[in-house]
C-alpha cells in the first residue's frame, strides 16, 4: 500500500517529477555509524507530484510512467534540488528517471 503523499505547493511542470530522496541508512554492519559527509546520495526517492507530460513530435500528451507515492531510481545526480519549509525535494526529468522500485 502507497503512502500518502506529502503536501507540498510545488507543481512540476511538462515531463518534471518532484520526488523526495529515501533517507540513508545511517549504520552499517557491525554498528559503526556513519558521519553526514560518509553518506553517499541516495538514488532511490519517492514521487510526490507528477507534471502533466511530455508533448511528441505529432503534439500529442505522454503522462509521466510514474504515480504519487512510487518509489523509483533515478540517476544519481540528475535533477533540481530544491528546499521548501525545511524539506530537500528534487525535481528530475521523466527521462532520469530509470525504474519503478516494486515494494
Amino acid at each position: 500500500m502507497k503512502e500518502q503523499a506529502v503536501q507540498t505547493k510545488l507543481q512540476p511542470i511538462g515531463d518534471r517529477v518532484l520526488v523526495q530522496r529515501q533517507e540513508a541508512q545511517e549504520t552499517i554492519k557491525g554498528g559503526l555509524i556513519l558521519p553526514d559527509t560518509a553518506k553517499k546520495k541516495q538514488e532511490t526517492a519517492r514521487v510526490i507530484a507528477v507534471g502533466t507530460g511530455k508533448k511528441d513530435k505529432d503534439g500529442k500528451l505522454t503522462p509521466p510512467p510514474v504515480q504519487i507515492g512510487d518509489i523509483i531510481l533515478m540517476d544519481k545526480y540528475s535533477g533540481q534540488e530544491v528546499t521548501l519549509n525545511d524539506e530537500e525535494f528534487v525535481i528530475v526529468r521523466g527521462d532520469d528517471i530509470i525504474a519503478i522500485v516494486q515494494e
